[in-house]
């Protein structure tokens, strides 16, 4: 899930790679560096100077790091900003205007720290605050006007990104929510079968046993072997029912197979792309077709997880399209942009499925993905409208 925006950091490693892009960033303090370094100060001013921006520096990326690393708001964010505030307000004071480019770290992190509805507010004070230090230190206009628009815009940036990464995560929760109640509402709805197709016939084999014994007590062997084979007629039939029952809930949907599509995606850092119209009803596709596109669903997001080294995006498009015959087909189109397929065994993997396919009219077509990268399947199965010639 390391892929996914707004998710937490599996390990050190990616929180390492994380900083260190960071890092690229802070091109605004080689202007202070620069300027303890030019020998304008004193021994002590230039250690109090480089402690001063140690310690907002320090602040800066232990904000990142433990954001990244849990992903929730830490109560210790705000005292951490109330350091990099005053270092930003009193190091330009104390060395001048080279030092005023903190100021857009300081909005960089309120976007991050503050509260959605807050944090433009906070980003807008610290500029206003900015323009305030920058006329009392009698900044050159220069300076001035080319920090005064990043000082803002890099704050309203990231309280964008903030919002955006709230709304996904929310966005995760209500999938998982989603897929529980699917799941308690196809228990449910196996359970009420099973109620119902047990329950009359459970009850039918109790009177009628209850009836074979009254006729044994009584001598009456003929009657109550009629029983006895009324009995097994119906245990039979209600084998056969809770058999038809289990299968039809075996079977695959799209809407649950595309959920459990996007889960085994993310697991692998696979981002997975659908339309939102991709589950709507398609006029014409039967029961078996719809099923046989399920299989072909779970057998190319297999293939992705599998054998799709480098992927990064998968998409899943649901269209039709017309055959020379006049035949319609509902056509479902799984691409990824990795390395492609592996080899699979006769009656295995893609192989088998284009064997599922055959059975319903329909067949499979492989290829390169978009732009001849990654690799592409095309599963098609016959609609019920064909055009009369």
């Amino acid at each position: 899930m390391s892929g996914v925006p707004g998710a937490p950091l599996e390990n050190r490693r990616q929180l390492l790679v994380k900083l260190c892009w960071m890092a690229l960033w802070m091109v605004y303090l080689l202007y202070p560096v620069q300027d303890l370094a030019r020998g304008h100060y004193s021994t002590t001013a230039v250690v109090v100077g480089s402690l001063a921006l140690a310690a907002f520096v320090g602040c800066y990326l232990g904000l990142v790091a433990f954001r990244s690393w849990h992903g929730t708001w830490w109560r210790g964010s705000y005292p951490v900003l109330a350091v990099m505030l005053a270092l930003a307000i009193a190091t330009p004071f104390g060395y001048g205007e080279a030092w005023l480019g903190l100021f857009t770290y300081v909005s960089v992190a309120l976007g991050a720290v503050l509260p959605p509805r807050y944090s433009l507010w906070g980003v807008g004070a610290n500029t206003v605050l900015f323009v305030a230090v920058a006329l009392a230190v009698h900044a050159q206009g220069d300076t001035l006007g080319g920090l005064l628009l990043p000082t803002f815009l890099s704050g309203a940036a990231m309280t964008g990104v903030q919002r955006l990464i709230t709304t996904m995560r929310e966005l995760r929760e209500a999938r998982l929510v989603a897929a529980h109640l699917a799941a308690s509402e196809e228990r449910l709805r196996l359970a009420r079968d099973m109620h119902d197709l047990l329950g009359h016939s459970l009850s039918l084999i109790t009177l009628k046993s209850e009836l074979a014994r009254r006729f044994m007590d009584a001598g009456k062997q003929e009657q109550a072997r009629d029983q006895v084979t009324e009995i097994e007629q119906v245990a039979r039939q209600s084998l056969a029912d809770v058999r038809a029952a289990i299968s039809g809930y075996r079977k695959p949907t799209l809407s649950v197979e595309l959920a459990a599509a996007r889960t085994a995606l993310a697991t692998t850092g696979v981002t997975l792309e659908a339309p939102s119209t991709l589950l709507e009803a398609q006029s014409g596709l039967g029961g078996p077709e719809s099923e046989a596109l399920a299989w072909a669903l779970r057998e190319a997001v297999t293939n992705v997880v599998r054998h799709a080294a480098g992927a990064t995006q998968c998409t899943v498009a649901l269209d039709q399209t017309w055959d020379a015959d006049g035949a319609r087909y509902a056509v479902l189109e799984v691409a990824d942009d990795g390395r492609g397929p592996g080899r699979s065994a006769p009656g295995n993997g893609l192989t088998g499925l284009d064997e599922r396919l055959a059975l319903v009219g329909g067949r499979l077509e492989r290829g390169p993905g978009p732009h001849g990268k990654g690799f592409a399947i095309r599963a098609l199965v016959p609609l019920g409208v064909r055009v009369r010639p």
